[in-house]
């Protein structure tokens, strides 16, 4: 019996993904979260075999879990659940320690498949991501400009691409104005641009957004 813990902010998305394993005899949802903080205390009040992770939780992102999901537990397996395309954050996901990434709209065929997968210690990627992946890893492959940010950095990159301002970015992240403002700095001055225009014609360049 493989054991599954389901974390999603969104209850209606818990329901779904526990909906669509409920008929498969071999799989048992032993535990629900709502956010990463409450990801970390579950994992360390019970054993799990596989975590289903989505990525863009409020406060603790999703990629920090993960992170510390490996540090504190290297051998139990993440499935990345994602609303968000491959290109936005699988290759940083797998980096990561991830086992898999999966977008949501795939969820309904892939979800068994990719669960039964990596509790027996393997990965699932599609082919697509393996060829991203080879890509990005190889040592003749120069960087681009946003593979050399920070996770946090990252994320703000993709909302301000997405048409959010500040203050939305700090809502949704839980972070404060100020903070969301350091990373935009930050962001600017690494990827030596000036404004929001840029980046979001960099990210619509690169399919960093949806």
């Amino acid at each position: 019996m493989i054991k599954v813990l389901i974390a999603d902010d969104h209850t209606i998305v818990r329901e779904g993904l526990k909906q669509i394993l409920a008929d498969n005899p071999s799989i048992r949802v032993a535990g629900e979260a709502s956010s990463g903080t409450e990801v970390i205390k579950k994992i360390q009040e019970k054993e799990f075999d596989v975590v289903v992770l989505d990525i863009s939780m409020p406060g603790q992102s999703g990629l920090d879990t993960l992170k510390q999901i490996k540090y504190m537990k290297p051998a139990l397996s993440v499935l990345i659940l994602s609303m968000h395309p491959e290109e936005q954050y699988a290759i940083r996901s797998i980096k990561a320690g991830a086992s898999g990434y999966l977008t949501k709209d795939s969820a309904t065929e892939e979800l068994i498949t990719a669960i039964q997968r990596i509790s027996e210690g393997r990965r699932y990627i599609t082919l697509s991501l393996a060829e991203k992946l080879a890509f990005a890893l190889s040592a003749d492959t120069k960087k681009l400009p946003h593979e050399d940010l920070s996770d946090r950095e990252y994320q703000v990159l993709c909302l301000i691409a997405s048409g959010h301002t500040v203050t939305q970015i700090s809502k949704k992240l839980s972070l404060s104005i100020k903070t969301v403002s350091t990373y935009r700095s930050r962001l600017l001055a690494k990827m030596n641009m000036q404004n929001n225009s840029q980046i979001t014609h960099y990210a619509i360049k690169h399919d960093l957004v949806d």
